[in-house]
Order: structure tokens, then sequence, then C-alpha cells
């Protein structure tokens, strides 16, 4: 990613030297979303809808902005 407000040519997380486990910076998919959509200008905390007694978003209720990605 790039662009938007997003820092070109970093990384971010770490795995172990065989690339199964994560040790450093682990980014959920739900975070990545949460972060696409913050730099689209929505929040992502009120895309949430109710059905059948439990809260729904797109970035789930535990996608989190990640700050390291943002220039």
């Amino acid at each position: 990613m790039a662009g938007g407000g997003i820092q070109g040519g970093q990384t971010i997380g770490k795995t172990d030297d065989m690339g199964f486990n994560i040790v450093e910076d682990k980014v959920h998919v739900h975070d990545l979303q949460a972060t696409i959509l913050n730099r689209l200008g929505f929040d992502h905390t009120k895309l949430t809808y109710r059905h059948q007694g439990r809260d729904f978003r797109l970035t789930d209720v535990n996608g989190q902005v990640v700050q390291k990605l943002l220039a």
C-alpha cells in the first residue's frame, strides 16, 4: 500500500525463521480493512449494524487502525 496517507516501502510485522508464527507486530485482516477505510475517510466503527442479537461491521467488532502504516 502507498499513497493516501500511507508511507510506501515499509514492512510491518515479523515471523519466525520458518514463517509459521507471528513474533512481532501482528496485523489481522480486520485491522488492515479498518486502516483502508480510515484512509478513505470512513469511521469503521460507525458502520455497525445489529442482526440476530450480534453487532456486525466490515471490520468485525475488533478491527483497529494500524497507526504504524500511517505517514
